[in-house]
């Protein structure tokens, strides 16, 4: 696994200190902490950067899309992800326009937290599908195509599942997954399951 450099920007001590623990126990992962909007741009102007800012909306010293704003351009060689616990349409919107790479909810399971961020880290954006579910978007008509089990696969793929994962949380065999994946890269024109991910990910922004 490649280094990650990761900044949390959280006043949620449990939460904070939770993930924390889990992404350094993660191989070539390491973390900074920060409690609110003075606090992270003086971490990131001393450390240089991060790969990633998992950034809190609600701590101290945020104030909406120019808060975000300026960690973006303070980590200007680095991804900004936000991190919350139920991200809104119209402030996700605001977020992707001045430049963040994706929304993290905290309620991500803990190893799709790990593929999510690695995602970002590879100059993708992470958006989870329920984003869609939840403002009773239209699918467009590539998506559309998909039977309900492929996706189902697909969300879980876009959640920063492997196929190992997906088989075992939807009770099928890897052998599936992968005659799943092939049918939605297939559909959507895409390269490969990262690739499927990324056709996917940019219609919640819209």
């Amino acid at each position: 696994m490649s280094a990650m450099s990761v900044l949390i920007a959280d006043d949620h001590h449990l939460v904070r200190d939770t993930v924390a623990h889990y992404l350094t126990a993660e191989e070539g992962v390491s973390v900074e902490l920060a409690e609110s909007l003075p606090e992270t741009l003086e971490v990131i102007a001393r450390c240089g950067g991060f790969d990633i800012v998992l950034l809190d909306l609600v701590m101290p010293g945020m104030d909406g899309t120019d808060g975000i704003r300026r960690v973006v351009e303070a980590n200007k060689d680095g991804a900004v992800v936000l991190f919350s616990g139920s991200p809104r349409r119209p402030m996700v919107s605001e977020a992707l326009q001045v430049g963040i790479r994706g929304v993290v909810p905290k309620t991500l399971p803990a190893r799709s937290l790990i593929h999510a961020l690695r995602f970002v880290a590879e100059g993708n954006v992470y958006l989870p599908m329920s984003l869609i579910e939840k403002q009773n978007e239209v699918l467009p008509e590539k998506l559309r195509g998909l039977t309900p089990q492929e996706g189902r696969v697909l969300r879980k793929l876009c959640e920063g599942m492997t196929n190992k994962e997906i088989a075992r949380q939807m009770e099928l065999s890897e052998v599936t997954i992968k005659t799943h994946m092939r049918a939605i890269c297939s559909k959507l024109g895409a390269r490969n399951r990262t690739h499927a991910a990324m056709i996917a990910t940019p219609y919640l922004s819209g």
